[in-house]
């Protein structure tokens, strides 16, 4: 069975974000946020949250996307399971990039919806390309954020290791300190009250003030064995899997997910690409200017106006 995931029900990070729930056939239920109309007049936008990330890593995007494109334009944000507002999985060893993309499937079925074009962060890039390699018929476009075949152990160190930190101190004023320190390295010069807002997307402040995930610590603990110079597996017949469409490839200048060497050799593959360096952040990209979402708009209009013959 699965297991129902706690969240206090007035967050602030999902205000915004009202949900309806696609339960699966396995009994998972999953959290569903759609913006705009979903229609056959339109390539819907299907975003997919980093590792333990949920779908508030989108919140700005929505918002820039509908207003440089069109109004009502399609938009659906999906937590996986064991994020946000998801169900958690039933057993530790029952999450896998593979089956968080035969999930996705399924929520796309339940909406009736495809071709797409999905952005994945993170993690939700490599549930894209598992998607791809096993239902590449779903895909009108790839957007690619600091996701790639090969993820950097750096990063996944540092992240076990701040999450850790975190998540051990004590006193809503401790606290609040701790994630500040730990995020203004991702968002330099960004405010207090930013960086309070960005701690929010991955966890609350209990009663007690202490920082709860909001994501099944499970996923985390998973992480246990990795190692700073570890090298992990290379997936590139994965990224390839995403020849089946347009691709755009955003990078994070201060990413520590995806190495610089890996990226240029996913844009050497891929000479068709866009690709875009997005300046003075890291990883999730806060998608709160409008260059970067200006970007991807351009490229979803793009493939909608070649694929159904408008862009609006």
């Amino acid at each position: 069975m699965a297991r129902a995931r706690s969240v206090p029900p007035d967050h602030a990070a999902f205000a915004e974000l009202p949900i309806q729930r696609v339960t699966l056939g396995h009994g998972l239920s999953l959290a569903v946020h759609v913006s705009g109309r979903l229609t056959q007049q339109r390539v819907p936008v299907v975003c997919l949250p980093g590792y333990q990330r949920n779908m508030s890593d989108f919140t700005g995007f929505s918002a820039h996307f509908n207003r440089l494109g069109a109004a009502d334009w399609p938009v659906v944000l999906i937590d996986l399971p064991g994020r946000g507002r998801s169900d958690d999985r039933q057993r530790a060893e029952d999450y896998s990039t593979l089956r968080d993309a035969e999930d996705v499937a399924a929520v796309l079925a339940a909406l009736g919806i495809g071709p797409v074009v999905l952005v994945g962060q993170g993690q939700g890039g490599q549930v894209a390309m598992a998607l791809a390699a096993n239902h590449p018929l779903l895909f009108a476009g790839t957007v690619l954020v600091d996701a790639g075949p090969v993820t950097d152990s750096r990063g996944i160190v540092r992240l076990r290791n701040n999450l850790a930190h975190v998540e051990s101190l004590r006193g809503e004023k401790t606290v609040r300190a701790g994630f500040r320190r730990m995020l203004a390295g991702d968002y330099p010069g960004q405010a207090e009250d930013r960086l309070d807002a960005l701690m929010g997307r991955s966890h609350y402040l209990d009663k007690r003030g202490r920082a709860r995930p909001l994501y099944d610590p499970r996923l985390v603990a998973a992480l246990a064995e990795i190692n700073f110079d570890d090298v992990l597996m290379a997936q590139w017949p994965l990224y390839d899997a995403l020849r089946c469409a347009p691709l755009l490839l955003l990078r994070t200048q201060l990413s520590d997910q995806v190495r610089r060497e890996t990226f240029d050799e996913m844009v050497r593959r891929r000479p068709d690409a866009t690709a875009i360096t997005l300046a003075g952040q890291g990883s999730p990209a806060l998608f709160d200017g409008t260059d970067e979402t200006a970007a991807i708009a351009r490229f979803v209009m793009d493939i909608s106006q070649q694929r159904l013959g408008r862009a609006a």
